[in-house]
């Protein structure tokens, strides 16, 4: 009887073929995000820092897609996101150069929380409408990452029970990814020409564009690791703000005028 009912409860949890040690995959998003932002900003030649910075977006996605499977509540879990947004966006337009029409990413998770809410909870056709509303709505404001990025989100979402499915579905949307952005010529002095020459020539191409690069978070999303480390809810995505203050406070220090900030601020 208990041996059943152990089965039973086992069978009732969410099924996730990839790596469900969210807290670390936080923490590593969180590195290469700090690489990318710090290139941005203080590195704008240094086309390497904006490379290993495509690794931070698809982690972060993940980490939505387990913590979306796994949440007792898809309303507290997007409201969360989107008052860690509304705290980040200040800091935000003055770190990044944004303006404030221009949204940060934590806006973009949670109204993807809410469609996959709606695709879980499959009422009155939710599966199809909450989407569809989303991206309605992604049309009429400009989030970071965009429709893409949504898209992406609900990729991951689809072939989370499936490492095959997962990794080429993935492959597929950074090949996807890649025809639309702009190519990487060279990295660390080294040409990458050699990348269109042969049969595959264009395909392997395709993987060599900027945005394209995000393939590289694949193994760490495919390969479970068992780190055990347990952060706060709030700290997983609430360390985004903070690492943007940071930024600022650097910028202050190697001589950034507190004045450029505030003109940032009041949209000038």
């Amino acid at each position: 009887m208990m041996s059943d009912l152990q089965t039973s409860t086992a069978d009732t949890r969410p099924r996730i073929a990839g790596n469900t040690d969210t807290s670390l995959l936080k923490l590593i998003a969180l590195f290469f995000m700090i690489i990318d932002h710090v290139g941005l900003v203080f590195f704008p030649q240094v086309m390497e820092f904006r490379v290993f910075g495509r690794i931070a977006m698809p982690l972060y996605a993940w980490c939505l897609v387990v913590g979306s499977e796994f949440t007792r509540s898809a309303l507290r879990y997007a409201l969360r996101l989107f008052l860690l947004g509304a705290i980040s966006q200040p800091v935000y337009v003055m770190a990044l150069g944004h303006s404030w029409t221009d949204f940060n990413i934590l806006f973009l998770f949670s109204i993807a929380v809410l469609a996959i809410a709606g695709i879980k909870a499959m009422v009155h056709g939710s599966q199809y409408w909450a989407p569809a509303l989303c991206i309605v709505l992604l049309q009429y404001i400009h989030v970071d990452y965009g429709l893409n990025g949504f898209l992406f989100i609900l990729v991951l979402y689809a072939a989370r029970r499936s490492r095959p499915a997962l990794a080429a579905t993935f492959l597929a949307f950074a090949a996807y990814w890649g025809s639309i952005s702009f190519p990487v010529s060279s990295l660390f002095g080294v040409s990458l020409s050699f990348m269109n020459q042969g049969l595959l020539g264009t395909i392997k191409e395709l993987f060599f564009q900027m945005q394209a690069f995000m393939w590289m978070a694949l193994p760490l999303i495919l390969i479970q690791t068992k780190s055990e480390l347990r952060i706060p809810k709030w700290m997983g995505y609430g360390l985004y703000p903070i690492h943007l203050l940071a930024i600022v406070l650097v910028g202050l220090l190697l001589g950034i005028p507190l004045s450029h900030y505030i003109s940032l601020l009041a949209g000038s």
